[in-house]
């Protein structure tokens, strides 16, 4: 605190004096208030994850993203804390009915990142989405086969060949619905031998070979290189998915949050999208 000088007695300070300290006073009260702005400043909690008055991004971020996006996601992840040095991004991926499922369970979370509207439905009418979700990306199927393609897979018809031994995701995760789409615009009927609880877990069946085929998204196919085949066919038209994203309402970081949403939205983040398999929303 600016401490002001008592006057006692008969001391008797001449005008210079007296106007030399007012202006030292008045120095010293810009100085004192000056540090006490500095000090307001500095109490501000950057690392608090909720940016502070400076609008620093840190703390730690969860973001819940479906199964397909792990590979973009991560790669995201890493270039966002390049950008914050003072935020971590922590994932979880699914199948997006699961992930939703703990969302609405309270799960605690700040991003989720569905792969289909219907999945998201389930956030957004809970009342857990903090706003309205916007579609960032779509995704198209594929069939992945052994490499090779030695069972000479070349539509999605030939998978009805009961000699082949075929994944599909469950019906209720987006790839699995999207499927049944595919099948239903070609009259098809399949049976396969298993039904997965995410797309990838239906391709590592392949990549195991421990079946012949599997009817995934491009992205995956893509990101699992050499190790399996992609064969594309007509009727995935009638099957693209959607893929909105939202910030959650009960964000424990929505800084962080809103911002790591941003990113994926960029120029910047479509083209990591894009480049992995995505299409365009």
């Amino acid at each position: 605190m600016t401490r002001s000088a008592r006057r006692t007695g008969g001391y008797r300070p001449t005008l210079r004096i007296a106007g030399a300290g007012a202006a030292a006073l008045l120095a010293l009260t810009a100085c004192s208030d000056s540090d006490s702005d500095s000090d307001s400043a500095s109490d501000s909690d950057p690392g608090s994850g909720k940016g502070g008055e400076s609008g620093e991004v840190s703390g730690e971020v969860t973001v819940f993203a479906a199964a397909s996006l792990t590979e973009s996601f991560e790669e995201l992840g890493a270039q966002f804390e390049e950008d914050h040095p003072g935020a971590k991004v922590t994932f979880s991926f699914g199948g997006s009915d699961a992930l939703a499922a703990s969302i609405t369970g309270g799960a605690p979370a700040d991003v989720f990142a569905s792969a289909s509207p219907t999945t998201m439905e389930i956030v957004t009418d809970a009342g857990a989405a903090a706003g309205t979700p916007e579609t960032f990306v779509r995704n198209q199927l594929e069939i992945a086969t052994l490499p090779g393609n030695p069972d000479g897979i070349a539509s999605l018809k030939d998978l009805t060949d009961s000699g082949l031994k075929v994944v599909l995701c469950d019906e209720t995760v987006p790839c699995g619905s999207a499927a049944q789409k595919a099948l239903d615009a070609g009259a098809l009927t399949l049976t396969p031998v298993s039904y997965e609880e995410d797309v990838k877990s239906a391709l590592n069946k392949v990549v195991l070979k421990e079946a012949d085929a599997a009817v995934v998204y491009k992205t995956d196919v893509r990101a699992a290189g050499d190790t399996v085949e992609g064969v594309d066919f007509p009727e995935s038209a009638d099957a693209i998915n959607d893929y909105p994203i939202t910030l959650l309402k009960e964000a424990p970081n929505a800084a962080a949050a809103e911002a790591f949403v941003e990113l994926v939205q960029s120029a910047e983040g479509q083209k990591v999208l894009t480049g992995a398999g995505f299409l365009k929303p």
